[in-house]
């Protein structure tokens, strides 16, 4: 659950993203303050300073001998001598995002277009990239999981690894790495281009979690997926280095049972001659970092940290990407960041270990945005004072008080696009009631160089979210927003709806332009009558200190629905409440919250949809369920309490219940398992089944429409809108 567990968000912000500009296909250049972006011309290089443009790569430079039409470029790089272009093509899904594809080497100077990997199946290869020379690429093979080296001056392509199957994986991860550390692309080229170094996961000891497919073929047939079930031990994860004069791989000596830990970073280091990788124990409790030597391929601790509850990696402050590492001091140390002292700070640690606090302001950093290239200033986003807001401020690698850039004219959520030399940034703007996206702005002062392109107001009418808090009877106070009924007379009684998620891997309670829209209603529920809330309980990524976060460690599914519904109970006590007409509603981990909350609180909750839940904690996969529940072999009793499946006896109001039978992150077993448990309890409720779709039920002519209209039907019939 960790990057696409909440659908929620994903389709609240779809069509946002869909309309933005911002996030088309655009790459800064490695030199300057300008970008590429692709077009029907090409490959383009624009200055968003004036706007100007003049092409890259022509369109018609994209076209392979003996063919009529150019190649559709999805993603490219560049060769450190600037004379080859890399380009990514025919992408095809992985797990979760289409990492395996096609790649094309376009020669500058002889204006050739030579395509990679030719000896192997289409779509197969993965994260190819030029080695410091340009004159060689590597890339993984998916379909046998070796990595190879191909020469670009010969064609001779040559095999780094022969051992790979579907079981031993070199180069790249497996399900659950990709999906709970953001793990991908798994090799890296020494800076000296003399070595490749590469994680190996060995997964011969998990086993398929089989999915059915019933509907493409005269018999079913299953579709296996490798799964590592809570509870059970991980791949063995190891990490080897490639020497290109010897053809010699070796393994590092990593200190520890390689099925019980986890690697999820690891790089060079400037020299070349030692890699540093972190290490995180079975419980992600312990983090290490270790340098190895690549002459002797020992590995020796530089830094340890540990937590009562667990440690981040920085996938969760780098928008979901844990690679690279952050150099300062031409290498002799790097930004490194903690929550150790109760607030997610910035530090610095140099190679022998030692550690120095950048960030001394006792508040969050959300996400560490860029470090200049200089290594002397780090541009992070914060909100100090509002948990529900984001801005960008700036600190010296050297420490000091960080300094808001952000004008105090923007409040809301800022996000910033920044340059690869630091200079400029693209920058978007949104809250409640405004969208505004991609002025160009100048760093560090924060000039406004291009005014904002588009500018967008919503419309009263289309319901804008009001901003409030909530204090329970134990005396936490949630963040929530609110959209009430455009017609609202607080001398009548309105039906609540709650959107939930409630669990560590999301926020709901955002002051962008999205607050209070839900895109699964067909209509517009303000206008029809509803009061539509979420709430933000402890344990969710608010940046409200550790404290806040981790008080969820070992409570999943309890201490999050307890808050929820105490927060509920006083918002029941508003005199424009209608007790009676309370539903919620929740996608993946909120799929479970909405559950639990119907069976531990059915005096409360009256209606509820729920979508594509873990009915049962032992049923999801081992990294998200161990890093924040623990293991069950000693807490066993900590997931039974937490699963809806122990109080789907108690629920007594209306209950939607809809999953994808294909869906390899929840799988469909947990909806059967809930099921069972509703039957045997005489609990009645509704069902609905979306033959072969994933978790986000995106597959599938018309499937969108169809979730839209029952999720609407079921609401208006069980929960009917308007004051009363």
């Amino acid at each position: 659950m960790n990057r696409i567990r909440n659908f929620i968000i994903a389709k609240l912000l779809l069509v946002l993203y869909l309309s933005n500009p911002l996030f088309a296909q655009r790459l800064w250049t490695d030199i300057g303050d300008q970008y590429y972006e692709f077009s029907d011309k090409g490959i383009e290089i624009v200055d968003p300073k004036n706007g100007n443009r003049g092409i890259f790569l022509s369109q018609q430079s994209l076209i392979p001998k003996g063919s009529n039409t150019a190649i559709k470029v999805e993603n490219f790089s560049i060769s450190k001598n600037r004379e080859l272009i890399l380009i990514y093509t025919n992408s095809k899904k992985v797990w979760r995002e289409n990492t395996r594809g096609d790649y094309w080497v376009y020669n500058k100077k002889s204006n050739q277009l030579m395509q990679l990997g030719r000896q192997f199946p289409s779509s197969q290869l993965m994260f190819a990239k030029f080695n410091p020379q340009a004159n060689k690429v590597a890339y993984v093979n998916k379909a046998d999981h070796n990595i190879y080296v191909e020469d670009l001056t010969n064609g001779n392509i040559n095999a780094v690894t022969k051992d790979g199957t579907d079981r031993m994986i070199n180069g790249t991860f497996d399900w659950v790495y990709e999906e709970e550390f953001g793990c991908k692309d798994g090799f890296r080229w020494s800076p000296d281009g003399l070595s490749i170094a590469y994680w190996k996961l060995d997964a011969n000891s998990i086993r398929n979690f089989l999915m059915i497919n019933n509907t493409d073929s005269l018999y079913s047939f299953t579709i296996p997926v490798e799964y590592p079930k809570v509870g059970q031990s991980p791949s063995a994860c190891s990490i080897w280095t490639y020497e290109l004069a010897s053809g010699k791989n070796s393994r590092i000596n990593i200190p520890g049972d390689p099925e019980q830990h986890y690697i999820p970073r690891m790089e060079w280091c400037m020299d070349s001659k030692q890699l540093i990788f972190q290490q995180l124990n079975r419980k992600q409790n312990e983090s290490k970092i270790y340098t190895a030597s690549i002459a002797t391929h020992e590995a020796q601790a530089i830094h340890r940290e540990t937590s009562d509850s667990w440690i981040d990696i920085k996938a969760r402050w780098n928008n979901n990407d844990p690679s690279g590492w952050d150099w300062i001091q031409g290498g002799k140390a790097f930004i490194w960041v903690s929550e150790k002292d109760g607030w997610r700070k910035i530090y610095q640690i140099d190679l022998q270990g030692n550690e120095k606090l950048i960030t001394k302001a006792d508040y969050d950093i959300i996400n560490l945005d860029f470090l200049d290239p200089k290594g002397e200033t780090i541009y992070f986003t914060a909100s100090p004072s509002n948990a529900t807001q984001k801005y960008l401020y700036s600190v010296s690698t050297k420490g000091g008080s960080p300094k808001r850039l952000t004008p105090a004219s923007f409040e809301g959520t800022c996000d910033y696009d920044i340059s690869k030399d630091g200079k400029i940034a693209i920058f978007n703007f949104s809250n409640r009631a405004e969208l505004k996206y991609n002025a160009i702005i100048e760093l560090p002062t924060h000039r406004t160089v291009v005014d904002f392109e588009v500018k967008r107001e919503k419309k009263v009418s289309d319901g804008i979210a009001e901003f409030f808090k909530v204090k329970t009877t134990e005396g936490v106070e949630l963040d929530g927003w609110m959209v009430k009924p455009l017609d609202f007379d607080p001398n009548k009684k309105y039906p609540v709806v709650f959107m939930v998620y409630g669990e560590p891997a999301s926020q709901t309670v955002i002051d962008n332009f999205n607050a209070g829209h839900n895109s699964l209603y067909n209509g517009n529920m303000a206008q029809d009558g509803y009061i539509y809330i979420s709430l933000d309980n402890r344990g969710t990524p608010a940046p409200k200190g550790s404290l806040w976060r981790k008080s969820i460690y070992r409570n999943i599914g309890q201490l999050n629905i307890r808050d929820q519904a105490l927060a509920t109970q006083e918002i029941l006590k508003w005199s424009f409440v209608d007790n009676s007409r309370i539903a919620v509603w929740g996608w993946s981990g909120g799929g479970s919250s909405t559950l639990n909350l119907l069976g531990q609180y059915p005096q409360i909750y009256k209606t509820g949809i729920a979508i594509a839940a873990v009915a049962n904690q032992l049923l999801y996969d081992n990294v998200y369920q161990e890093r924040y529940m623990g293991l069950p072999q000693e807490n066993l009793a900590d997931f039974e309490n937490g699963s809806p499946l122990k109080y789907a006896k108690n629920i007594k109001g209306n209950l939607l219940y809809i999953h994808g039978t294909g869906d390899d992150n929840v799988h469909y077993q947990n909806a059967e398992v809930l099921i069972d448990e509703l039957i045997k309890n005489n609990v009645q409720f509704q069902l609905m089944s979306y033959p072969n779709r994933s978790h986000s039920i995106s597959e599938g002519e018309g499937t969108h429409e169809h979730l839209k209209t029952l999720f609407t039907n079921y609401l208006k019939l069980h929960c009917p809108p308007g004051g009363r």
